[in-house]
Order: C-alpha cells, then structure tokens, then sequence
C-alpha cells in the first residue's frame, strides 16, 4: 500500500478505517508485482488497482465484505484454472495471491508515520506477516534505515531478527516475500513476511555533456530516476541542456567516486558513458567497475570497446570486472537520432534490471517475469 501512500496518507490522519487488499505473489502472466494494492475505505472510496482490471471488481467485493464483517486477516487466490479466477476475468494465464487486513488508524499507531514518511519520498519499509500462525497474521512492523523498529510481530527477538533482514530488503529498495523458518530458532512456526519497502528514487549518472544524454536524461526521469549528467566541461554542461537532470560540473571519475564516498549509491545504481573519450573513459570505469551498482554501459564502437577492454586490462581490471560491462552501449534497434539511442539504452537497462532477453515477444519470450519465490525478494517498480 505505499505506493499509493500520498493519496492514502489523508484518509488515515482523518481516522477512517480502510481494507487493503496487497499483492503477495504472482506467476506466469500477471499484470501487477507484489506491493501493489487495490483499497476500500470506511466512506467508499476506492484506490488503486491489483491486476490491471481482471480481477479487480472480485477483490473490491472482497474489501468490502471485510470492512462490514469480520475483520481477520485473510489470502485470496486468482488463477486461470479457478472458475472463480475465470468469472472474474483472470484469463491471461497467471496466478496472483493477495492478503487482504483491516487497518484502523486507532489501532495501528505505525501506520501514519509510515505512509506520511513514503508519501514524502523517505526510505521505509513495512513487513506484514502473511502466512503463519493464525495469531499471527496480519501483524506488521515498520522498519527505517539504521534498523529502527516500530510495532511487533509479537515477539521482541522474532522484531529484532525479522528487522536485521527488512533492513537489507530496504536498503535495495525491494518489495517482495521473505521466509522464517523454524530453523532460524525465533519462530516456531514458518513465516512469511511481505516486505514493502519505500525508498528514495534510483539514480541514474549519465557522464557526457552530448545530445544523446539530455535524450537519455529525459527517459531516465520519466522511468524514475534521479537523473544526474556530469561532465568536466563547463561550457557544455549547462541546466539549460539538460532539463530534466541535476547538472554536475567534475571530472567523471572524481564525482563518481565523491557519491559513493558519500553512502549516495546503491545496487540499483545506473551508470552510463556517454563521453567515448579515454582521458574520461578510463579512470570512470576503472572506479565504476569495482563498485556494486546495478549496471555501467559505455559508448564506443566495437573498436572502441575493445581498446578499451586492453587499456583496463592495463590498468588491473579482472575479467570478472569487465564482464559487468554493456559496451557498446544499449540493445539493436536499428537507432539513428539521439532519441532513439537513448530509448535503445533505457531498453537495456529496463531489460538488465528485471532479467528481461530483449527479444521481440512474438517470437515466445515470457510476457511477464515471475517474481522470486517465497523466502527471496522481488525488485520494486
């Protein structure tokens, strides 16, 4: 539900109770991630969607019948071979798995800080217990960065070792399920946890002042990137080229190196290299290589690439450094304007974040990408 925090954070500093009915699972071709929520309050009022459509008037039912009875915590289960799944319109060949609790303001002292803090941008996670025992489900707890914990699970030891692990889920920015197992010796019977994190947006550094970057700059931002653009030349890399970005003037290799000094780069980190020049290329890479950022894509000719892979060889790099390497840069889609460059490097970068092949889908590739199984964690949209 913290996705549709801002418009929900209202209603619950108003008071009215509301059923939210979360995605916890999905497979095969299933239009919406885990995270995504369909909500019913108290006054009627209907926010966002759990499927695209499909299911939807199905699940809305379902809040609402919660929101007049009884109020439990509870699982719905929608798939192509369930006749209730067809009468719904869940024809598309998945299967999706929700968790439907009741939240009343009164009674859930995290639950206003928690939406107020996603609404505004700032990391935070909240995990919900979703399967387990009976006493148990529904209970959530809010985790922030530096491990702070707010509710309970039930248990002070269960809080603390369910929080250690949120934390991390958090500080990637993943929304999905993680499993407790009687083994980790703080349950005593499995859980399943849906960790919802809400964390700042995803940074993509585009280096190279050129017009491939402010078409580039305009894509990231409306994927939802942060979008920086930096480049050693004061004369090119001027705001008024790059709308749509944060305008940096530094050497590459220098800012690249200040951000992550400065704990402002994480897995989900993009880097683009825009400049094809070696007095920028080379220390940029040498430093971006080593770091443990999602993607770095460079520029270049095959030529190019290849010299560069000697001179970084030169330079120390390992082959299992050079192998994180996208050179050239993006997928094949016949591009000639820097606008259709950028949407062949936003391409690739949609496709290496969520293990998409970049094939044509007419030739049979999955639709949708199953999210990980219980006990891993879906990426977030």
């Amino acid at each position: 539900m913290l996705e549709i925090a801002p418009d929900l954070v209202e209603r619950v500093r108003r008071g009215v109770p509301f059923v939210a009915a979360t995605v916890t699972s999905v497979a095969g071709s299933a239009p919406r991630q885990p995270g995504s929520s369909l909500v019913v309050d108290a006054d009627g009022t209907v926010l966002g969607n759990v499927s695209g459509g499909c299911v939807d008037a199905a699940v809305h039912d379902a809040c609402r019948e919660m929101l007049a009875g009884d109020h439990h915590a509870r699982s719905l289960r929608f798939g192509y071979g369930d006749a209730d799944a067809f009468d719904a319109g869940l024809t598309c060949g998945g299967t999706i798995e929700l968790f439907l609790r009741h939240h009343d303001p009164t009674t859930d002292p995290w639950l206003e800080s928690a939406l107020a803090d996603a609404a505004g941008g700032r990391a935070v996670a909240v995990a919900t217990i979703v399967r387990g025992p009976e006493t148990h489900l529904g209970r959530a707890i809010v985790v922030r960065p530096g491990g702070s914990v707010a509710g309970t699970l039930g248990d002070e030891l269960l809080d603390q070792a369910a929080g250690a692990r949120i934390t991390g889920a958090l500080h990637a920015g993943r929304t999905g399920t993680l499993g407790l197992g009687v083994a980790d010796s703080y349950c005593r019977e499995p859980m399943t946890l849906l960790v919802e994190s809400n964390s700042p947006p995803p940074r993509m550094l585009v280096f190279g002042a050129i017009d491939h970057a402010a078409a580039l700059a305009r894509l990231g931002s409306f994927l939802g990137y942060r979008v920086t653009v930096c480049d050693a030349r004061a004369t090119f890399a001027t705001p008024e080229r790059f709308p749509d970005a944060e305008v940096v003037v530094e050497w590459p290799h220098r800012y690249l190196g200040s951000q992550a000094e400065a704990g402002l780069l994480d897995q989900r980190t993009v880097v683009c290299v825009l400049t094809h020049d070696p007095k920028f290329d080379l220390p940029l890479l040498t430093v971006a290589l080593r770091m443990p950022v999602a993607y770095v894509g460079a520029m270049g000719s095959r030529r190019t690439h290849e010299e560069r892979l000697t001179r970084l060889r030169d330079a120390g790099l390992t082959s299992g450094e050079l192998d994180r390497l996208r050179s050239p840069i993006g997928l094949d889609l016949g591009a000639r304007t820097p606008q259709e460059t950028a949407l062949s490097i936003a391409a690739e970068v949609v496709a290496h974040r969520h293990g998409g092949s970049g094939a044509p889908l007419s030739t049979g590739v999955p639709i949708h990408h199953s999210a990980p199984s219980t006990g891993a964690l879906a990426s977030s949209s």
